[in-house]
C-alpha cells in the first residue's frame, strides 16, 4: 500500500473528484512538441509515454496537421483495486498548421521510446535558388 503526505496533492485529488474531472479524461488533452529546422526537413516530435503506436492517428488535410493519441488502461484484471491513479488516460490531441513551404505529401513518421517524430521535407519551390541574370541586349534581339 502507498502512503501519500502531500496535503495539496489530496487537495488536487478532492477537487477532481468534486468536478467529476477524475478518472478518464473527457476532453482532448494536448499533447507537448517540439519544433525545429534540421537543414531541408522540418522536424516535429510529440511527447506520447505510454501510448501504444496502432493508437495513434496522424492525418493532414490541406495544410492542417492533426495528430491525435489514446492512452488507455493497461491489462487490469477487474479484482485489481487502485491505491493510487496519477498518470493520465484518454485522448491527447493536437492540431498544427503547417506552412506552405513544407512538401505534406512526403511526411515521415517514427515512434520510439514514447515519442513520436514527424520530418517534413522542404518544399523544392521554397528552397533558396540562383536566379541568372540576362543581358538587355539578348531581349532586344529576341523582340526585333
Amino acid at each position: 500500500m502507498l502512503m501519500r503526505t502531500d496535503p495539496f496533492r489530496e487537495m488536487d485529488r478532492i477537487f477532481q473528484q468534486l468536478s467529476g474531472t477524475s478518472g478518464t479524461w473527457s476532453k482532448p488533452s494536448a499533447m507537448p512538441m517540439d519544433a525545429y529546422r534540421d537543414g531541408d526537413v522540418y522536424v516535429i516530435a510529440f511527447d506520447l509515454p505510454g501510448v501504444d503506436r496502432e493508437a495513434i492517428d496522424i492525418d493532414v488535410e490541406r495544410n492542417m496537421l492533426k495528430v491525435r493519441a489514446e492512452r488507455r488502461p493497461s491489462g487490469k484484471s477487474d479484482g485489481v483495486q487502485m491505491e493510487l491513479s496519477e498518470r493520465p488516460l484518454g485522448v491527447f490531441s493536437r492540431q498544427v498548421m503547417l506552412a506552405d513551404t513544407l512538401d505534406t505529401e512526403r511526411i515521415e513518421a517514427d515512434y520510439d521510446a514514447g515519442v513520436l517524430t514527424l520530418r517534413i521535407p522542404i518544399a523544392e519551390r521554397a528552397k533558396p535558388r540562383k536566379i541568372s541574370i540576362g543581358r538587355a541586349d539578348d531581349r532586344k534581339q529576341i523582340s526585333g
